[in-house]
């Protein structure tokens, strides 16, 4: 009997460490010369790029389906070269996010995973460049609403719809998220 229970509680403590939520920070330096120059007077404060969208791209996820990754292969199935990521709603089995954690360079995330912790997908927002997705999710649950950038681990419950609005090839967003371009 006694056997019995502490198996028991073995395998529960297991499970329960299992499904908690995992925090990781991670240092993402560019190079020592990156990360200690100063802002360029050739640099503009602000760029900017003029366009209109081509056509616009509605994309239906299923439950289970990884957001990010499902993302990707709607891009590359629609051929989008650039894009901005204009909306979505649906819900999350779990999450997998980073946001930033310190203000100097070089520059530090925190990764939050959380595979059982099922959230509404509240919004989405950022861009597609050059093909690759720079997304940006904000979450909630039955307490408060959170976010950051979306990572692989993301899996949707009930359906996701996220909506692109598809610009021109022609388009330079290369720029955009460069941490260095400064």
């Amino acid at each position: 009997m006694k056997k019995s229970v502490l198996i028991l509680t073995c395998l529960f403590v297991i499970n329960v460490a299992c499904s908690q939520k995992t925090r990781l920070q991670v240092t993402k330096p560019t190079t020592a010369y990156d990360d200690s120059k100063p802002n360029s007077k050739e640099v503009p404060d602000a760029i900017t790029q003029t366009g209109q969208f081509e056509r616009i791209v509605v994309a239906r996820f299923k439950f289970n389906t990884d957001l990010l990754e499902g993302i990707e292969k709607a891009v590359g199935q629609e051929k989008i070269a650039n894009a901005v990521i204009l909306s979505g709603v649906g819900s999350v089995r779990g999450y997998h996010i980073h946001v930033v954690s310190n203000r100097d360079f070089p520059s530090k995330n925190v990764y939050t995973e959380d595979s059982e912790h099922p959230a509404d997908l509240l919004s989405i927002n950022g861009y597609v460049i050059d093909g690759r997705v720079h997304a940006h999710v904000t979450l909630a649950d039955d307490d408060k609403a959170f976010g950051g950038h979306l990572e692989k681990g993301t899996n949707v419950f009930t359906f996701a719809v996220i909506t692109l609005g598809v610009l021109s090839d022609e388009i330079d967003l290369s720029r955009v998220d460069d941490k260095t371009y400064r």
